[in-house]
């Protein structure tokens, strides 16, 4: 249970994110800027403790052994994660984002087939290609209904065009993190830290970012002192703390598909916490009785994904 409570107080991290950016958007702030700036202000962080923790050769070796995967699952798992929610932060509020963003439990579990492990057989290794753990799809499922649950009313207060738009880049961010996530963890093979996956993964995708910020001082100039201080305070909370809470408990669960799920699982508590965050800071209303119920459903799920992890794990024989 200790990698569902890690999961969690990442998630309480991770709602600052919806927070923040919807109120950047609000206050007339670029996305460009709210995503690349984000990556800009982790670096200094992340390589200040990798260096401390004396891991920078390691973290520079495992960036040049493999370098194109090493960036096509970074790019995947953090700029085609987070790039896609910034932007949809301008349709949609933070605690709207936030719950559909829990397609990402649904994703998580629908990944296993890309993903192989190996078993020891009586002629030797040999790679087994993982199944879709049924009992986590279907609590998954669940979730998933919670989700349409939540985007009823919105979806009857706006245009096709605008839903679509605060919905479809949700969808791409929630298959892009697990998918990124896992293949990088795949392709490391715990050779690798948090820290030190996070630094490496961060520092591949700044040629991206850096293409972000150049293109964001073209089209729409520099980014405001007030959206520099909201993005630093992103960094450090979600990007720095939350990334790496929430790397360390799918480290930790890394070998077995349903606990995996049930870690991702744990990513349904954003949406309370962001909830709450906005009611408190931008003064949004509580949300109509159809989106509480859907609500009450994604956390009923989340309950289920950690009482199954539970089970299994009493399940297993001690050796």
């Amino acid at each position: 249970m200790r990698e569902i409570w890690i999961g969690i107080l990442a998630s309480l991290f991770f709602a600052v994110t919806f927070i923040l950016n919807r109120t950047m958007e609000l206050s007339g702030g670029s996305w460009l800027w709210s995503s690349s700036l984000r990556y800009f202000f982790m670096v200094p962080f992340l390589i200040a403790i990798v260096a401390y923790r004396k891991g920078l050769g390691d973290t520079k070796k495992e960036m040049i052994a493999k370098p194109a995967p090493f960036f096509i699952w970074s790019v995947v798992a953090f700029v085609l994660f987070y790039a896609p929610l910034t932007y949809a932060a301008a349709y949609s509020p933070g605690w709207l984002l936030a719950g559909t963003w829990q397609l990402t439990i649904v994703a998580g579990v629908l990944l296993a087939p890309f993903f192989t492990i190996i078993v020891k057989t009586n002629s030797g290794e040999q790679k087994i290609r993982q199944k879709v753990p049924a009992v986590s799809l279907c609590i998954s499922l669940i979730i998933l209904v919670g989700v349409v649950f939540i985007q009823i009313p919105h979806a009857q207060s706006v245009d096709i065009r605008t839903l679509g738009l605060g919905i479809i880049p949700v969808i791409i961010a929630a298959f892009a993190y697990p998918l990124g996530n896992r293949k990088m963890m795949e392709l490391l093979g715990g050779r690798l830290d948090t820290f030190q996956r996070v630094l490496g993964m961060t520092l591949m995708t700044m040629p991206v970012w850096v293409g972000v910020a150049i293109y964001a001082l073209v089209t729409v100039g520099p980014p405001s002192i007030s959206q520099l201080s909201q993005s630093f305070i992103v960094a450090v909370s979600s990007g720095v703390i939350a990334t790496t809470l929430f790397f360390m408990a799918t480290d930790l669960a890394r070998d077995d598909q349903g606990k995996l799920a049930a870690v991702e699982a744990t990513q349904s508590t954003e949406l309370i916490f962001a909830m709450i965050g906005e009611m408190i800071i931008i003064g949004i209303a509580l949300p109509g009785p159809i989106a509480l119920v859907g609500i009450g459903v994604i956390i009923f799920g989340m309950a289920l994904h950690s009482f199954q992890t539970a089970i299994a794990k009493k399940k297993l024989p001690v050796t």
